[in-house]
């Protein structure tokens, strides 16, 4: 059964879990910063997601993701940044007492810290968002009941010189595959909302810290 995760009692639990992390990462230096954007469509919650506009350049473009960008020197921290990303992206206003807290970074293949920003943004039209096309292709919901049924989760393990040496999460049947980083981050908020009823196959090892 799906935990009412969006009751105040569900909010408490997340933001005390969230409250260390958030603590020590919030002003700590980072690449980047992404919004978790946890919302209701048509009653049912979900999380939000963005395809990234083909017109970018990069290895990123036309992948899916969360909104959210680069750090810049004048944002106050990463809640910030990812908070003026979605903005400017997706046309979205999300108050800064709408995030829970910050979840574990993840890690590009530079090796440079991304830290993912997780809010409540409420009951969402999305025909109301207001997407830049500059950088956003396309917008889409996926379920959190459609995340945690296991039959829309997979892996996929990766090997190097005829050794393998890591797995990641892939999510399946949406209406496009969420992989690489966005996926990862998908992992750790579905094992913060419902760690009763999502059983990852396996552990993101985290690269050293300096």
């Amino acid at each position: 059964m799906l935990p009412d995760c969006l009751s105040a009692e569900g909010e408490q639990r997340c933001r005390q879990l969230l409250a260390g992390t958030t603590a020590r990462l919030r002003s700590r230096p980072a690449a980047a910063a992404v919004l978790v954007p946890l919302c209701l469509v048509r009653g049912v919650p979900a999380l939000l997601y963005t395809l990234r506009s083909s017109r970018l350049r990069g290895r990123h473009k036309g992948q899916v993701s969360f909104p959210g960008g680069k750090c810049d020197p004048d944002d106050q921290d990463v809640i910030h940044t990812a908070l003026r990303e979605t903005q400017e992206e997706l046309g979205l206003e999300v108050p800064k007492e709408h995030v829970w807290g910050v979840l574990q970074p993840v890690y590009d293949p530079a090796k440079a810290t991304v830290v993912p920003v997780l809010a409540n943004v409420g009951p969402l039209d999305l025909q109301s968002l207001r997407p830049n096309p500059e950088e956003v292709d396309e917008v889409f919901e996926l379920s959190l009941a459609h995340l945690l049924q296991t039959q829309n989760q997979g892996y996929t393990h990766f090997c190097q010189g005829g050794h393998f040496r890591y797995t990641m999460p892939v999510f399946l049947n949406g209406p496009y595959r969420v992989w690489g980083l966005t996926a990862i981050i998908t992992e750790f908020t579905l094992k913060l909302l419902a760690p009763d009823i999502y059983q990852p196959y396996l552990v993101v090892p985290e690269l050293p810290r300096n």
